[in-house]
């Protein structure tokens, strides 16, 4: 039982209330409880959180992606320039996570919906290139002048697929070079597809991230999408980060470095010039030379020979024979101020 009791006046109201029909009015509080309703509420921080959309990409990985992809998208600009011998812009719009869903239903219908497959790691990833920039980007290709028609809403023919897919495989290689600092990938085109929606590499819930790339014709822009379902890239996840993953910023070789450098240069072909002498003449004199004729220079015969690698001068050298062929001896390296 409750230890309040009611006075004969509370029990008094409580009756002429019935009668009137009007609300009873409320005992009269302790001084504690009318102390505790005049204090204000404690300010709780509510997040809504959508089940649909989770947070499974931390904001430290999607900042490194970023600048994995900003890098990219200035490489892959230039590299599409030297193919279609005209200037293209590739500016990165966004870099955002959302459900697979809602990446394949932002696209449009008919497109040219790109299958990849990166190997080492599982599952797919997606290149999406919007027809309203490849028919023109493909007329170029052919000869034909930048401004064609880019409201075509057709799936590419045959013929269009082949040329298409260069310039998918200029996206690639700079894709799996952009990547190297995190995974070592070779990234394939599985096949292409004019309907997104027939295609599913994942749940529709499933998170992907979708990288944005705006491309600029002379006056034709038009975007390319890549979407990398987080699980694929889940398990090397801890490379993006900025303790670990090194972007583009200029950094000191060490030894491991120029080892590796060495060995990719061992095979490389340069050119060896040596220069005998310096010396000038007249045109008209140079108008009447002939066989055997004798060029007198003001260099000494034992003056050593200057030996010049890729257009750099790097030896001194004296001339001789060797196995009955012209031949010289490297007396010296020269070293520059630089090196």
């Amino acid at each position: 039982m409750s230890d309040d009791v009611l006075s004969r006046n509370d029990v008094e109201s409580l009756l002429r209330s019935l009668d009137n029909g009007a609300p009873a009015a409320q005992p009269t509080a302790a001084p504690a409880q009318k102390a505790d309703a005049k204090k204000p509420a404690s300010k709780v921080r509510i997040l809504a959180y959508d089940f649909k959309r989770p947070e499974r990409v931390g904001k430290e990985q999607m900042r490194a992606l970023q600048s994995l992809h900003d890098g990219f998208s200035r490489n892959v600009g230039a590299s599409l320039s030297a193919v279609l011998r005209s200037i293209v812009e590739v500016r990165l719009i966004s870099v955002d996570q959302l459900t697979y869903s809602e990446f394949v239903y932002s696209l449009e219908i008919p497109t040219c919906f790109n299958l990849l497959k990166p190997m080492p790691l599982e599952g797919n990833w997606v290149l999406d290139i919007s027809p309203s920039l490849l028919y023109p980007i493909i007329d170029r290709m052919l000869g034909g002048n930048i401004g064609a028609d880019s409201s075509l809403k057709r799936p590419l023919s045959e013929i269009e697929l082949r040329l298409a897919a260069r310039i998918s495989s200029v996206f690639l290689r700079e894709l799996e070079v952009a990547w190297a600092n995190v995974a070592e990938l070779k990234i394939e085109v599985e096949r292409v597809e004019s309907n997104p929606q027939l295609v599913q590499i994942v749940p529709p819930n499933e998170v992907v991230i979708m990288v944005s790339f705006e491309l600029s014709l002379g006056t034709i822009r038009g975007m390319a999408n890549l979407c990398i379902p987080f699980n694929t890239i889940e398990r090397v996840g801890s490379k993006l980060t900025s303790n670990s993953w090194v972007g583009y910023a200029s950094i000191r070789a060490n030894s491991e470095t120029k080892s590796k450098l060495l060995s990719r240069l061992d095979g490389s072909m340069a050119d060896v010039i040596v220069t005998l002498a310096r010396s000038t003449i007249k045109s008209a004199d140079l108008f009447d030379l002939e066989v055997g004729d004798i060029i007198s220079t003001e260099k000494d015969v034992s003056h050593p020979l200057e030996v010049e690698i890729a257009n750099r001068t790097k030896f001194h050298a004296s001339a001789g024979a060797f196995k009955g062929r012209k031949a010289i001896q490297i007396e010296h390296v020269i070293h520059t101020n630089k090196e």
